[in-house]
């Protein structure tokens, strides 16, 4: 059975799920996901092991569900936070706020998650991902051609993304809420280094 044959689930499914696909990822960013066993996620959300293939097929399953999660918020985000921005630099503002507070927020254990447990996906899993990751670089992309053209940014903007992506996705290992810097703080700075005009 494929995606499009899946009938939707009831809200308190839906729910139940949701639920579910939160505490996994806490699980396997906390533990790894290899070393986080069906018993784990049961007993995490009150439920016997075998219950949890009521909502998911595969442990992989969850995982995908997972790191879907992390990114798909991810994009919602960006693209309400573009919407509102009125010029080039704003929008420039926009993708390093929206990707920091997502990774360092509410969206972090699935972040990681999709940024450290990619090699536990298996081939036939990886597309689904891949589209969705690849619909939120578009967005990054089509942002930093445009401050490119403004001036704001060095023309190179492909290497830009990739550099600047790489470079937010690591603060997850040193930034520290308690340390000198407020997230926002964190990203306003990160984008003046970048920025060619103020």
């Amino acid at each position: 059975m494929n995606n499009n044959d899946k009938k939707p689930f009831p809200p308190e499914e839906n729910s139940r799920r949701m639920e579910l696909v939160r505490v996994a990822a806490r699980l396997f960013r906390d533990q790894g996901y290899e070393r986080t066993t069906v018993r784990d996620l049961g007993q995490a959300v009150g439920l016997q092991s075998g219950s949890l293939f009521y909502h998911f097929r595969t442990k992989e399953e969850i995982l995908v569900a997972v790191m879907a999660l992390g990114i798909t918020s991810t994009t919602d985000q960006l693209q309400q936070a573009l919407a509102l921005a009125r010029s080039p630099r704003e929008k420039l503002a926009a993708l390093f706020h929206v990707h920091l507070t997502s990774l360092l927020g509410d969206n972090q254990a699935a972040l990681e998650v999709m940024l450290y447990e990619w090699r536990s996906v298996s081939e036939e899993a990886r597309p689904g991902l891949i589209v969705l990751r690849d619909r939120y670089e578009a967005l990054w992309q089509e942002v930093l051609d445009e401050a490119a053209a403004a001036g704001l940014v060095k023309p190179d903007t492909r290497l830009l993304r990739r550099t600047l992506l790489g470079s937010l996705h690591w603060s997850v290992q040193w930034y520290r809420r308690d340390g000198a810097l407020t997230v926002d703080q964190l990203a306003d700075r990160m984008l003046e280094l970048i920025l060619l005009t103020p």
